[in-house]
């Protein structure tokens, strides 16, 4: 929602990060966002809210990949491991799936990042809103948000 778009671009100036704001038509998946940034879906990054035993994670990835739920479970120690629902992703981080920005940490969420979306220098993400991206060195994410690197792609 607005409030949170308004709270990552503050949670960046704060910290003097050069980012460049995108807006477009709404979109409402990878292949749709990477279309209309113009840009390798490579860099997209795909942030997903994952509920395992009653508590919510955020796993970040390269949009050009999936999520591999078995290692996802090794990771978390745990057999049970899902997608948060729509309802339990608008409660905890206030956005809709498909606009989940990767700043867990602004929603006090442990974030798990897979390493292939750090082989490129920019990265580029939805920012709470269906019409709204940020693009930003991935140095910058990785300093701000302080992610978990750890193989969890395929």
């Amino acid at each position: 929602m607005k409030e949170d778009f308004e709270k990552i671009k503050k949670f960046l100036d704060l910290h003097k990060i050069t980012y460049e704001l995108l807006e477009h038509e709404p979109v409402f998946t990878s292949e749709d966002a990477a279309r209309v940034r113009h840009a390798d879906i490579k860099i997209g990054a795909k942030s997903m809210i994952v509920r395992s035993q009653g508590q919510f994670f955020n796993f970040v990835l390269s949009a050009a990949k999936k999520i591999n739920w078995k290692r996802v479970k090794e990771i978390l120690n745990t057999s049970s491991a899902s997608l948060a629902s729509p309802e339990e992703v608008q409660e905890n981080i206030h956005c809709e799936i498909g606009s989940v920005p990767p700043f867990g940490n602004l929603y006090g969420l442990k974030v798990y990042c897979e390493p292939s979306l750090l082989e490129h220098e920019i990265i580029e993400f939805n920012a709470g809103l269906h019409t709204a991206s940020i693009k930003m060195k991935s140095k910058d994410w990785v300093n701000l948000v302080q992610p978990e690197i750890v193989d969890f792609g395929i």
